[in-house]
Order: structure tokens, then C-alpha cells, then sequence
């Protein structure tokens, strides 16, 4: 073992010892464990040399006087005092005896040589400065006026002559007083350095604290932040930087506020106003974030939980002092998305569940109505020779079949059609083909209806209709489902208007009615599959609610586009734009974007059209 190292084991050996002796309230605090060290190992340490060097002092000086046993016995005293903090742990009452012991070990010397003039009253001095390795006020005080209390029964006593005799010449006198001047100097320098050594000790801890709270505000990635009553910020940890892309010093004072999102500000300073009052609050709001390489204007948010409570509740029994708040932010945007995830699927769960039971409710009549057609003028039919049937009964009924059939076979096919376009079968047959030519078709087709309902058919084709290319069959599965709709919602006298031009590189369909209208509510809900529009309408009519639907997943099947503008009474203007040539589209993946996290601007929606736009 090299000769460095041996102090550093001797001085662990005692650190050891002493640990081993200290008071179990005491190992566990790091400062509190040193101040015990320091008050137990000078008196532990200094009694036992003392008692090693008495049997040397006797054999030098020889038979000892009464003075110099009582000061041995006095080193007793601090192994008294180290055992009573070992078992008891009271710091502060260990000081106080060590100061009794020693005010009562300087009055006992000074006493029997010379009282206030004594070599030992200078001693007196270090008795408040020992009390001060206390960390308490009161012991200090306490100590200080015990000082003064023995000074002046000294100086009193001298006076009234109560002193006994002393026989020591003036040059031993000399010699006493400048012992007791360096030893006492002495002992207040060892009481410095033991003050030094603490209070270096404190600041050690005090650094190591600092850097543990440090390391944690750095490392973790939940938001600290201390708060004004107002919500200003006078301390924020560095993980903010990575939740919202900024620099910590433009989020203090009120940096923090300005990027919370506007709808959410009064909320955020309710929660830090009650929390400023004493109680514990919980916010969720939005804090605008800036991406790096994100466009210029582009604004995007997250969403934080926001947890608050008091900075001290002392503070809080103090009415002028400024309460301030610690909040603790957590990013919860994910969250939210899968909070949003579960609401979208819920609401298409509800609106399936919707769908089927219209399909339920619609299909009950509209397929129940003619079988039973069928059935019951196929039975009469069937029991002609019974019934007398004539020739012209027997054609009539089954003209009746024949209707109901048709009608029948109608309503399955819009079935299976829509089936196909939500199940993404439903493949455009691209052609070239006269749009002018299938729209007066399908026109003709109706003319007849609109006669029997006395409704005015006017169609307007020009004679230079492009050519286009799509898919004829859904050209005219679009024309005759628009145009049959505004027929049958066209009161008597009514007239219905069907138009078509060429628009740039679109083909532009306009089917205006003079019908009953669609009501708002309604307005937002038409072309939902087997949604129908009718309860407020004058008459009832009979009908899937799959035209519209159908119309609007061909127009989109197609690219176009259909908007439907209506007023309640006063008619119905439906709009279909098709491209001329039909382009397949690429597919490319869907991008998520949850309108919550990118709020809409106020100026954005205003500036958008007031038709009612269809889409798919």
C-alpha cells in the first residue's frame, strides 16, 4: 500500500466508525449525517488523546491539583454529549449541553484564578461560536446570553469579594493569559474550518441536487413550467424544445400563451388561476408548433394535457404574497387521434346501423307491394274459369304482372348497382358516344310520365355537342334518375327544364324543376343511400331513395362534380359536370388530417361558395 494511500483508509476507518455511531434519523440526509460527523468526531477524537496524554502529564508534573483533575474529568463530558446524539438524535439539545458544559467548565477555571481577569474568561467568547455549528437561531441566542450571564456573575462576584485568594505571581499570569488567548484563538479557527468544511459540504450537496433536478428536466419528456397568477412563464425545462420546435427564451413571460390556440385561452387561464388559489386542476388545449422545413404560413397544433397545482401552499396563508403555480405538460396528440379514430368509427357503426334500418323499412314496401301485385293476379289468373275471367280482364292483369315485375326488377337492380359501387366493383366501360343523342333518349323515355303527371319536359341540346368519352350506360342511368326525379317531384302545371353544353373540357347538365323543393335539413342528407326526403313534402311518392345515391357515386365513378341547390317550394336546380374525356385516376395513398389539430381560418370559410356541393 503506497504511503498516499494510507490516510485516505484511515480517514473512511473513521468516517465509518462514526457513521456506525450516528443516530438512524440521520443516515438517511446527506447534510444532516455531516453536521452529526462534525459535532461527534472533535469531542470523540480530542477526549480519547486527552486521555491518552493524562498518564504522560502525570508522570511529568506529578500529584495533579484539584483544577487540573476537574479539567480531566470534564473530558468526560463530550463523550457524553457524542452518546446522547448517537441515541438520541436531538442535534440542537447536544448543542446546548456542549454549550452548559463548557460555560460551566470556564466558570469553574475562572473562578479559582482571578474571576473576570481570569486567563480562562476569554474562553467565554467561543461559546456562542460553537452554538453557531447549530444551523439554529435559537441555540445561538441561547447560547450568546449564557455567555453573558456567566461574564457578568463573574465580574458581579468580584466585585462583592467572593473570589477566593489567589497565590499565582504575575509572571505565571502572564503566561495563563497568553494560554488562554492561543488556545481559545485556536479552538475558534478548528470551529471555522468545521463551519468552512459544512457549508462547503452543503454546497456540494446543494450542486449535486441541482444537477440531479437538472438531468431530470432535461432528460424527461413532459413539460415543467412555473407560472404567474396571469399565466406568464418564469421557468420552462428544455423538453419543450423538442414538443414545439422553439427555444426556451421565447416562451418565457407570456411566449407560451401567445401559442396557445385561441378557443382554448380562457380555459388555460381558468386552470392556472384556480391552481394559484390552491386547488388542482386539469387542462387539455392546443399549442400552435413550428416544424422544421414546414411551409411559410403553415400552422399546426398539438394537443397537451395540462396539470396544475400550487407552488407552495405556505404561500398561500400569505394573502400578499404572489401565489405562483407548477404545471407539468404532456403531449397527448396521439390521443386525440386515436380518440377521433374511435368517434369516426363509431359514427359510421350508427350510420350503418342508420342505412340498414331505411333498407329495411324501404324495402319492406317497396318489395312487398308488387309480389304481392304478382301473386294475387297471378292466383286470378290461375282460377280464370272460376272467376269468369274475360279476355280484356286476363290482359289487364297481366299488364299489371308484367308493371310489378318491372318494377320489382327496378328496384333490385338499383340494389346491386349501389352494392357494387360501395363495394368498389362498379368499373367505368369507357367509349366514345353523342352525349346530345342519349340525353334526348332518355328524354323521350320520360316524356310520357311527365304527360300523365301533367308536367311541361323541355329539353335544350345544341346541335354541336362534342363527342365524349365515358361510359353510356351510367350516362343515361344518370340522366334518367335526374330527370324521373324532378317529374315525380313536380306538382301538376309544373314544368321541368333539361340543359346541356360544353363548359371548356366539361360537359355541363343542368335539370331544374319547379317542384316542391328540399328542405335544408334535407338538403345536407340527399344522396345518402335509401334516404328519403318526403315528410314534409304535400304528397308522398314511391321510391328507394337509391337515384340520387347512384347518381352521385357515377358522377364521381366519372370525375365529375354535382351540386344541388333547392328552396323549400320553390324548386330544385341539380348540376353535373363531366370531363369530355374520361382519364382513369392514378391511385395514391390517403392522407390523414384531423381538422382538430389544423383549425380552419375564419377568412377561408367565408370565402367558400353557398351552393350545397355533392361529392363522393
Amino acid at each position: 500500500m503506497s504511503r498516499s494511500a494510507r490516510p485516505v483508509t484511515v480517514l473512511s476507518i473513521i468516517r465509518d466508525c462514526l457513521d456506525a455511531l450516528l443516530h438512524p434519523s440521520a443516515r438517511y440526509d446527506a447534510l444532516t449525517r455531516a453536521r452529526h460527523r462534525a459535532f461527534m468526531a472533535p469531542r470523540l477524537l480530542g477526549s480519547l488523546a486527552a486521555f491518552a496524554a493524562f498518564p504522560v502529564y502525570l508522570a511529568m508534573r506529578g500529584a495533579p491539583s484539584a483544577i487540573e483533575v476537574a479539567a480531566f474529568a470534564w473530558l468526560i463530558e463530550p463523550i457524553l454529549l457524542s452518546w446522547f446524539l448517537s441515541r438520541t438524535g436531538r442535534f440542537e439539545g447536544a448543542h446546548v449541553l456542549s454549550s452548559l458544559a463548557l460555560a460551566g467548565l470556564i466558570m469553574a477555571v475562572a473562578a479559582t484564578t482571578g474571576g473576570i481577569e481570569s486567563f480562562a474568561a476569554i474562553w467565554l467568547v467561543v461559546v456562542p461560536l460553537e452554538a453557531a455549528l447549530s444551523a439554529s437561531r435559537r441555540v445561538a441566542a441561547f447560547a450568546s446570553l449564557l455567555a453573558l450571564s456567566c461574564a457578568g456573575t463573574l465580574i458581579l462576584v468580584g466585585q462583592l469579594g467572593w473570589l477566593p485568594p489567589e497565590d499565582i505571581g504575575a509572571a505565571p499570569r502572564g503566561v495563563l493569559t497568553a494560554f488562554g488567548v492561543a488556545s481559545a484563538t485556536l479552538y475558534a479557527a478548528g470551529l471555522a474550518f468545521g463551519a468552512e468544511s459544512l457549508a462547503r459540504t452543503g454546497m456540494t450537496l446543494l450542486s449535486r441536487e441541482e444537477e440531479r433536478y437538472r438531468l431530470l428536466a432535461r432528460n424527461m419528456s413532459d413539460v415543467i413550467s412555473r407560472h404567474q397568477r396571469n399565466g406568464a412563464v418564469q421557468f420552462i425545462s428544455p423538453a419543450v424544445e423538442a414538443m414545439l420546435g422553439m427555444p426556451v427564451a421565447r416562451l418565457l413571460g407570456h411566449g407560451l400563451f401567445d401559442r396557445v390556440h385561441v378557443a382554448d385561452r380562457p380555459a388555460y387561464l381558468t386552470a392556472l388561476s384556480d391552481a394559484a388559489r390552491g386547488d388542482v386542476r386539469s387542462v387539455e388545449c392546443r399549442l400552435r408548433q413550428e416544424r422544421a422545413g414546414s411551409e411559410r404560413g403553415q400552422i399546426d397544433f398539438i394537443w397537451v394535457e395540462m396539470r396544475c397545482r400550487p407552488l407552495d401552499h405556505d404561500q398561500l396563508r400569505d394573502a400578499t404574497a404572489d401565489a405562483e403555480v407548477v404545471a407539468v405538460m404532456r403531449d397527448i396528440t396521439d390521443r386525440k387521434l386515436a380518440e377521433q379514430a374511435l368517434d369516426q368509427a363509431r359514427s359510421a357503426a350508427e350510420a350503418a346501423d342508420a342505412t340498414k334500418t331505411r333498407f329495411l323499412a324501404t324495402m319492406s314496401h317497396e318489395l312487398r307491394t308488387p309480389l304481392n301485385a304478382i301473386i294475387g293476379f297471378s292466383e286470378m289468373i290461375a282460377q280464370e274459369q272460376a272467376l269468369m275471367l274475360g279476355a280484356a280482364q286476363r290482359k289487364e292483369y297481366a299488364e299489371l304482372i308484367n308493371t310489378s315485375g318491372q318494377h320489382l326488377l327496378s328496384v333490385v337492380n338499383g340494389i346491386l348497382d349501389m352494392s357494387k359501387m360501395e363495394s368498389g366493383n362498379f368499373e367505368i366501360a369507357s367509349e366514345p358516344f353523342a352525349p346530345r343523342a342519349a340525353l334526348m333518349h332518355c328524354c323521350n323515355l320520360l316524356a310520357l310520365k311527365a304527360r300523365e303527371n301533367g308536367v311541361d319536359l323541355i329539353t335544350d341540346a345544341p346541335q354541336d355537342l362534342p363527342v365524349m368519352t365515358g361510359d353510356p350506360r351510367a350516362f343515361k342511368q344518370i340522366v334518367l334518375n335526374l330527370v324521373a326525379n324532378a317529374v315525380k317531384f313536380t306538382e301538376r302545371g309544373g314544368q321541368v327544364n333539361v340543359s346541356a353544353a360544353a363548359s371548356g373540357s366539361q360537359l355541363v347538365l343542368r335539370i331544374s324543376d319547379t317542384g316542391v323543393g328540399i328542405a335544408p335539413d334535407d338538403l345536407k342528407r340527399i344522396g345518402s343511400p335509401f334516404f328519403q326526403a318526403g315528410k314534409t313534402y304535400q304528397r308522398r311518392h314511391e321510391g328507394t331513395g337509391l337515384g340520387l345515391s347512384i347518381v352521385k357515386s357515377l358522377v364521381a365513378l366519372h370525375l365529375g362534380e354535382m351540386t344541388v341547390q333547392s328552396k323549400l317550394g320553390e324548386g330544385t336546380i341539380v348540376t353535373v359536370k363531366l370531363p369530355l374525356v374520361y382519364t382513369p385516376p392514378q391511385v395514391a395513398p390517403a392522407e390523414s388530417n384531423i381538422a382538430m389539430l389544423t383549425p380552419v381560418l375564419r377568412h377561408e370559410v367565408q370565402d367558400q361558395p353557398a351552393l350545397v356541393k355533392k361529392s363522393a
